[in-house]
């Protein structure tokens, strides 16, 4: 039933001319589940709070409630045509008297815990871009007819949500940075395995799929008292993120799953100066895949020990310092990490295998992330003690990977079983501390089982092969020249 919905939606977005792409489609679809959504919650809270003998409190006021500007009924439960807004009247309710309303719940929520502050949060930084108030009526009454009340409603709504995130990914440019395969980060979240406690993070949010896979791994890990739903309701998953869509979108697919006000800041993480968290700030659990080649200011560098324009290697500066004792981590990264020769990359190196356990790496096939061309490891490591052993694992599907052939968790079954005692395969080796260059710490994954593998040589030395090359070339010229003298 909702599956039609969202494809009637998408239907009405493409033929307005404010909506212009798959990521406004999904930026538009999520302001407007998220009113119903809230709407849906302050049913639910006042019938409770009615159930105990007590006063529900609204957060919403009456005139700006869903049931008066976006569904009045009539007395049977139908649309009421005469009171509902529409047209141009129903887009400047929305544009100028909505929209400014609920921006102001920012600057009045007690703290950013809130859904108060979320409301404020996510209307300071989108705008409505459906054009036509005809559109929007349409959508408004689709959108309408959608339950948050229930398990089942919600559990359908979140894996419709999901689909259209992973479509917003595969359509390509930046859309794919909100989007890493969930094949994957249930791989990752089984291999860190987070407990019922645990504070865990993700500073590079996106569309928050390591944080709602984490949340649907401790629902299931043991049965849960009040007291531990409460804990992951309100104390359990944190993230930042800096773009605004990321970051609505971050909180609408949290909230489909199951967290009523996601722990979510809109921020930009690296504007942090690492070297001012303190023990207090620290999270237990950091679970990311931080963006790929991004490029970051001199002003931003500032904030790390280890100064690099390069995002993903200030990213994980900022989760290793971010990390308590003993803390766990499983963060993907581009694969040049393990080997570039740069002074920041050996550096980073250096720092992460001296000030934490490198456990394990996992080297993914190209094609893991749809529409990029970049190779990807996932580290995982733990703060506090050196790295004595790193376990490598070599994904070799013997496939290509692509849209229509994705990652999927069988894939990674073997890694999963092997990783528990990091035994030894056709795909797995060890590599000592002792066996590690201490001058470039290169971390290259050579698999020593696969002697017939093509072993890609660095530039610089094909280019000195190619310079002896030449040399040979002359000195053979020569001689041919000399000798037809």
């Amino acid at each position: 039933m909702y599956e039609q919905s969202f494809k009637n939606i998408d239907n009405i977005l493409w033929k307005d001319a404010g909506v212009g792409s798959e990521l406004e489609y999904i930026e538009q679809t999520s302001w407007i589940l998220f009113l119903k959504y809230l709407d849906d919650l302050e049913k639910d809270k006042k019938t409770h709070a009615e159930l105990a003998g007590k006063k529900y409190a609204a957060i919403i006021a009456p005139q700006y409630r869903w049931e008066v500007w976006a569904a009045p009924k009539t007395a049977d439960g139908k649309l009421d045509h005469h009171a509902a807004l529409t047209g141009d009247d129903l887009k400047d309710f929305v544009d100028h008297k909505l929209f400014p309303y609920l921006k102001k719940f920012k600057q009045e929520a007690d703290s950013p815990d809130t859904i108060q502050y979320k409301i404020g949060e996510i209307f300071s930084e989108l705008k409505n871009r459906v054009h036509s108030g005809y559109n929007l009526r349409e959508i408004l009454t689709i959108v309408d007819g959608l339950r948050f009340q229930s398990k089942k409603d919600k559990h359908e709504l979140s894996h419709l949500y999901e689909a259209k995130i992973k479509n917003m990914g595969n359509a390509g440019r930046n859309g794919g940075e909100y989007y890493t395969p969930r094949a994957l980060i249930k791989t990752i979240v089984k291999v860190v395995a987070p407990k019922i406690g645990d504070k865990i993070y993700d500073g590079a949010v996106g569309s928050a799929g390591f944080l709602v896979e984490a949340f649907e791994y401790l629902k299931h890990s043991k049965n849960l008292s009040t007291k531990d739903m409460e804990k992951l309701q309100k104390k359990t998953f944190y993230g930042k993120e800096k773009k605004p869509l990321a970051y609505i979108i971050g909180i609408m697919n949290m909230i489909l799953h199951g967290i009523e006000a996601p722990n979510i800041l809109h921020t930009n993480s690296l504007a942090e100066n690492i070297m001012d968290i303190e023990e207090k700030d620290r999270y237990d659990i950091v679970l990311a895949n931080p963006p790929f080649g991004g490029k970051e200011r001199a002003e931003v560098q500032q904030n790390f020990p280890i100064k690099t324009g390069e995002t993903a290697f200030l990213f994980l500066q900022h989760f290793i310092k971010y990390l308590k004792a003993h803390g766990r981590a499983g963060i993907v990264i581009k694969n040049t990490f393990l080997s570039n020769t740069d002074n920041a990359a050996v550096s980073l190196r250096r720092l992460l295998l001296e000030s934490c356990d490198l456990h394990t790496v996992l080297d993914l096939p190209g094609g893991t992330f749809t529409g990029a061309g970049v190779k990807t490891v996932v580290l995982f490591f733990t703060k506090g003690a050196p790295t004595k052993k790193i376990w490598y694992y070599q994904l070799d599907l013997g496939r290509n990977l692509g849209k229509t052939n994705p990652l999927n968790e069988q894939d990674l079954a073997e890694f999963v079983k092997l990783q528990k005692t990091r035994a030894d395969s056709a795909n797995s080796w060890s590599i000592n501390m002792k066996d590690i260059n201490p001058k470039t710490f290169d971390l290259s994954v050579k698999n020593p089982n696969k002697k017939d593998e093509v072993v890609l040589r660095e530039p610089k030395v094909i280019l000195a092969e190619i310079t002896k090359l030449d040399e040979e070339s002359k000195k053979i010229v020569k001689a041919i020249k000399d000798h037809l003298r």
